[in-house]
């Protein structure tokens, strides 16, 4: 998988916002952005992890950031580990 860009970027760049169309892309609105929260990224921490070769190529077969979709499973994970432990702590 090529990691190259095929966009005219100098093409885009001259288009002024009266040159695109928006009509597929529907207006935001309040609704929209009512759950939104600004994420700034954590600091991250270097270290070497060992991982199944299967498990690394399905995540290098993506492309760049293969690292970082790593690190969102792992805090997805947390994440659903955490609501289920407090489910059922809630409940005894």
């Amino acid at each position: 998988m090529s990691s190259l860009s095929k966009t005219n970027y100098n093409k885009i760049n001259k288009l002024s916002d009266n040159d695109i169309n928006y009509s597929d892309i529907p207006e935001t609105d309040e609704e929209f952005w009512s759950d939104a929260q600004v994420l700034f990224p954590s600091k991250k921490t270097h270290l070497s992890i060992r991982l199944d070769d299967d498990i690394v190529s399905w995540f290098k077969q993506f492309g760049r950031g293969y690292q970082t979709k790593i690190n969102a499973v792992l805090r997805s994970y947390i994440a659903n580990t955490q609501k289920t432990q407090s489910k059922s702590q809630s409940r005894t």
